[in-house]
């Protein structure tokens, strides 16, 4: 996402020169979302981008792994050879953690490539009992899949609860019942000690039967390949990108999973692995290619995300770290509820169960910095917009 639409707003800001997007996967550009949904149950085949690169005239070099830069040559190393620039753009994305001691064992699966979800199709057709390692929304999202496939479907978890490292414990807490509502065995406190071909086994010695294994505990910024080109990477391996997007070298930029960027409106360093990210950054970034020092473009979004999982749209706006406030509105044992964080009574973030107009006028809250009426936010019968303090 994140380099496909750097090069297609390279062309809608009026850049005339060479654009060369280069990709280690030998299939056309496509969307992630899809692949733990539709192409997962084989609604889709693929999901590509619908993209007319030569129209565009952009140079699409796919099945072609980057090896290195040399930032002082202004070149780019890759298998079939050096490939020179005069800016470069760094937009190759994050790649699953792997469980250790998994390597090579059959029937251990990942989701995040369209390889990775071609693979596991069959996996569901035949209806294998799954265990998932990891709920967080990667693993939330492919059990959702697996059970409506019919596959029988046991989930586990190190910590207390799902998406432990996302949301805190009281908002994560009422999540864990929607597992058991659709069927799915979810078990917490969880650690795998080892994974054995057709098993799982526990760090308390239970063996939990899988005929596959699914693994979402994670990602982590794909940037071990520029280990040795003097670009400056961040605690997490990710880019250290500034309110521009640039590195800390001339004419390298990075955007979306690989990179983090300083952002005024939290006052902290932020490392985004969502869509709404790898969409928005981009602009950015062909505004300064084309401009240079003629625009004062900076990359500072309210963070989005969705996911769809166990019948239920949750959508999140903004970063909630640093409130001062929890608000709820609605019931969270019911099918639609939101929760507001507030800083100083201004929202800086939200979290939206099956309530998309609260998720929508939330997010243009956050992005106004508007004061708000604490008691009427925690109304849900009122429009959130309605909180606003006026005069």
């Amino acid at each position: 996402m994140a380099g496909v639409q750097t090069a297609v707003a390279l062309r809608e800001q009026g850049f005339t020169g060479t654009v060369t997007l280069i990709g280690a996967e030998p299939h056309q550009p496509y969307d992630r979302p899809p692949l733990s949904k539709a192409v997962l149950l084989g609604k889709a085949e693929d999901s590509a981008f619908d993209v007319d690169f030569e129209s565009l005239d952009i140079d699409l070099r796919l099945g072609r792994e980057v090896t290195g830069v040399r930032t002082a040559e202004h070149q780019l190393d890759t298998e079939a050879g050096p490939v020179p620039y005069d800016a470069l753009v760094l937009a190759t994305g994050a790649e699953p953690i792997r469980l250790p001691g998994t390597e090579g064992v059959p029937g251990v699966h990942l989701l995040r490539t369209l390889d990775d979800a071609a693979r596991l199709r069959p996996v569901l057709a035949a209806q294998h009992d799954i265990v998932v390692v990891g709920a967080g929304w990667i693993g939330a999202e492919f059990a959702t899949a697996a059970r409506e496939a019919g596959c029988a479907v046991t989930v586990v978890e190190a910590a207390d609860r799902p998406l432990a490292g996302a949301l805190p414990a009281e908002v994560a807490a009422p999540m864990a019942a929607w597992y058991a509502d659709s069927g799915t065995v979810l078990r917490t406190h969880a650690r795998v000690e080892r994974v054995e071909p057709g098993a799982v086994v526990l760090d308390d010695g239970t063996r939990i039967a899988a005929g596959a294994v699914v693994v979402g505990v994670g990602a982590r910024p794909a940037t071990a390949w520029l280990a040795d080109s003097g670009i400056a990477l961040g605690a997490y391996g990710e880019v250290v990108a500034d309110a521009r997007l640039r590195t800390s070298v001339p004419d390298v930029h990075a955007v979306g999973d690989c990179a983090s960027f300083p952002s005024a409106r939290y006052g902290e360093r932020l490392l985004i692995h969502h869509w709404d990210n790898a969409l928005q950054g981009p602009r950015t970034v062909a505004a300064h290619i084309v401009e240079g020092e003629l625009t004062d473009a900076v990359y500072d979004p309210v963070p989005y995300f969705w996911s769809e999982q166990f019948g239920r749209f949750v959508q999140y706006a903004g970063h909630h770290r640093g409130a001062d406030t929890t608000l709820w509105r609605g019931d969270p044992d019911g099918p639609a509820w939101s929760v507001c964080w507030l800083r100083e009574n201004r929202l800086v973030a939200l979290l939206a169960v099956g309530r998309p107009r609260d998720l929508a006028q939330g997010r243009r809250l956050i992005e106004s910095g508007a004061a708000l009426d604490p008691e009427r936010l925690a109304d849900p019968t009122k429009p959130l917009k309605s909180a606003t303090v006026t005069g």
